[in-house]
């Protein structure tokens, strides 16, 4: 067992979302929640790169080192 310090107006929130959950259960399931969006929205990015031209890539990449 562990603790994790938040303020006491994060606390508030979280219970009012949290219900009847046990905390462990409820940060999992935010945690997954988190996760699939990420995976979503890499996906996207990965679907536009594979959309554009490797010129277009090479450029990008190449803008965004310098």
């Amino acid at each position: 067992m562990s603790t994790i310090p938040v303020s006491k107006e994060t606390k508030k929130r979280l219970e009012s979302i949290k219900g009847e959950k046990a905390w462990d259960e409820f940060l999992n399931e935010l945690a997954n929640i988190a996760l699939t969006e990420n995976r979503l929205k890499n996906r996207k990015r990965m679907q536009k790169l594979l959309e554009m031209g490797y010129d277009e890539v090479r450029v990008k990449k190449w803008a965004r080192e310098y």
